[in-house]
């Protein structure tokens, strides 16, 4: 046998690591095939991280797709049972990647909590990104946010839903300019649009931040979503939790806690998630869920990086 054989490579020890984790905290392997029909990602096309899809024409006529997504097919292929299903995957998906521009096969792991989700479910979830973070490195944090807080406040901007969008694709990209912008072209208010400005650049530890939120949003959002915001923020490892309002997703799928983690060294995220109950329902179910990916191959190639030796 030749001894490169038995060299695991970088991304492949993150994934061991990671499995057992998830298996730890009672998660179940969930196995799909490599396609499905193209037309499951037509329908959700907003929701895939690029709208690049491969496409072949089965043997019966029908357009297929090799698989972009996985959470698509998990919420296609599972049903709707009491109490909550607990699932984690590593499976390839085919997309065009960040770094190439080109379709590339990827390695993607994660999980999702499908069912009667409350917010032991969000904290678990929640604290196994961290863990998932703090396995790929030390040097790690996990930013925090709340969809229901952004989209009742675009809401209430009286701002046209083009509009709306722009302000959220704004917010996302902490572009205070463009955004003050975006709310005079619209004729948003000027106290209104100062408040968005400074939640999209609000970022810190909970117990600094959140204070000032509840001040600022106080007679403006719904109390629930503050006090859900606040509640798991406290209850998270404050050393590597912050509260930022620009991390956002669509407001058509995503409701509730949003997340993105980062390592030093990585200009993107390697770790994405939320909770999707408006996706589900879109899709005819009516179960709540949350869960999230790790990008193996932006790992991996941190992972390389930083690798000293061969063995």
């Amino acid at each position: 046998m030749n001894f490169g054989d038995l060299i695991i490579r970088n991304d492949e020890k993150a994934l061991f690591s990671l499995r057992a984790l998830y298996r730890e905290y009672g998660y179940s392997q969930f196995k799909m095939r490599k396609f499905e029909e193209y037309d499951l990602y037509v329908k959700n096309k907003d929701f895939l991280i690029s709208d690049s899809v491969i496409t072949f024409t089965d043997t019966n006529g029908k357009l297929m797709a090799l698989k972009p997504d996985v959470t698509l097919s998990i919420i296609k292929n599972t049903k709707d049972t009491p109490g909550v299903q607990k699932l984690y995957y590593n499976e390839n998906v085919y997309r065009v990647s960040n770094r190439t521009h080109a379709f590339q096969e990827i390695m993607q792991v994660g999980l999702e909590c499908i069912g009667d989700v409350d917010e032991g479910c969000v904290l678990e979830v929640l604290t196994l990104a961290a863990e998932s973070l703090k396995s790929i490195s030390e040097n790690s944090v996990l930013d925090v946010s709340h969809m229901g807080i952004v989209s009742e406040l675009l809401d209430r901007s009286g701002a046209s839903y083009d509009c709306r969008q722009k302000m959220l694709r704004c917010i996302g990209e902490k572009n205070v300019h463009e955004l003050s912008a975006a709310c005079r072209a619209d004729g948003v208010s000027d106290d209104f649009a100062e408040l968005l400005k400074k939640l999209t650049l609000t970022r810190g530890r909970p117990g600094e931040v959140m204070p000032g939120i509840k001040s600022a949003l106080c007679g403006v959002v719904s109390d629930s979503s503050i006090s859900e915001l606040e509640s798991i923020a406290a209850a998270l490892d404050s050393e590597v939790v912050n509260v930022d309002f620009s991390v956002v997703n669509d407001m058509n799928y995503y409701n509730g806690i949003v997340f993105k983690g980062f390592v030093r060294d990585i200009p993107a995220a390697v770790l994405s998630g939320g909770q999707y109950d408006r996706l589900m329902e879109k899709m005819g179910r009516s179960s709540g869920a949350i869960g999230f990916a790790v990008y193996l191959d932006t790992v991996e190639q941190y992972l390389r990086r930083n690798e000293q030796y061969d063995v």
